[in-house]
């Protein structure tokens, strides 16, 4: 599996506004997080999923989900080709990142927030979750 945008949409009237994902289905859906990433601290990176599927929206402000293809878990080529999408509270779209890649979450202005769904139940996440430290693969270079 490839990892897709899930469009969704808005809708305004005097009542106020909507925003919905309603080709995105919560049938596989086993937790969700709210993160805010620190003014000092904005990009969250990178965190590897062998078995968990991540579904990003953005709640508040802006982001880029950067991601790769995890080519070995234990050494990963240092090589390999970062994908990124920019994500803001007005796009109405869910990221889905399926399993067998690592994220990099940043933060694009202060007060951004994200909702994180995973499909893996929190029993199991000491089997999947690899951490790689934030400088393995350069985001800006």
């Amino acid at each position: 599996m490839e990892p897709k945008i899930i469009q969704g949409g808005q809708f305004s009237d005097h009542r106020g506004s909507i925003s919905y994902v309603n080709d995105f289905t919560f049938k596989d859906i086993e937790r969700f997080y709210i993160i805010s990433n620190s003014v000092e601290n904005p990009i969250r990176a990178w965190q590897g999923h062998k078995l968990d599927a991540k579904n990003f929206y953005c709640l508040n402000g802006r982001f880029r989900i950067h991601f790769i293809k995890i080519d070995n878990w234990e050494s990963p080529s240092k090589d390999l080709l970062i994908e990124t999408v920019a994500i803001s509270e007005s796009d109405s779209k869910i990221v889905h990142i399926p399993a067998g890649y690592a994220n990099a979450i940043e933060s694009l202005e202060p007060g951004s927030k994200l909702i994180s769904f995973s499909t893996l139940p929190l029993t199991s996440v000491n089997e999947d979750d690899v951490r790689y430290p934030l400088d393995y693969w350069s985001i800006n270079g």
